[in-house]
């Protein structure tokens, strides 16, 4: 018992001492529209930095000077690092829009239409020049409610699921 409270005490010490990175992309195939959705969960720290390194000055996420500029800069940074292929062909992809959740933002794009997929290649390169260490989590979802997974990161940031 005093082996696991210690090990418990360790593990909230060091995620406290050692932050994580970590972004979380959803694919799903909707049948009916022919295209790829896509669902990306960033936290919204980070990509202020991202996004203020990437324009070199300081952007505010939650209370931005310009929403149409911040718009514009968000659009270009995930569809820079964010590309898509469905059975070897690039789709292009669409910025939709976000939405805040606490300490996260829900990010949507959305491919233009596209053949059923066999297999989806994705590569994610969201936030691996900002922070070591950052891990970019890919379910992918054709045909299922069960997802298919990726880990995405520094040395592997594409890859590829047969379905």
């Amino acid at each position: 018992m005093q082996l696991s409270v210690f090990s418990w005490a360790l593990g909230a010490y060091l995620s406290f001492a050692h932050p994580f990175y970590i972004s979380l992309t959803e694919l799903r195939y909707n049948p009916s529209s022919k295209k790829m959705e896509v669902a990306q969960k960033i936290f919204w720290d980070d990509l202020e930095v991202a996004l203020s390194k990437e324009a070199g000055v300081s952007v505010d996420f939650l209370k931005p000077r310009d929403k149409a500029k911040l718009e514009g800069q968000v659009k270009a940074y995930l569809l820079k690092h964010t590309q898509v292929w469905v059975n070897g062909k690039l789709v292009p992809l669409n910025y939709l829009g976000y939405e805040v959740e606490e300490d996260a933002a829900w990010f949507y794009l959305e491919s233009t239409a596209t053949a059923v997929p066999k297999t989806v290649d994705v590569q994610n390169t969201l936030l691996l020049r900002d922070f070591d260490g950052q891990q970019n989590i890919v379910h992918i979802y054709v045909n299922s409610k069960s997802p298919k997974s990726l880990l995405l990161g520094e040395g592997k940031e594409r890859g590829e699921i047969e379905f």
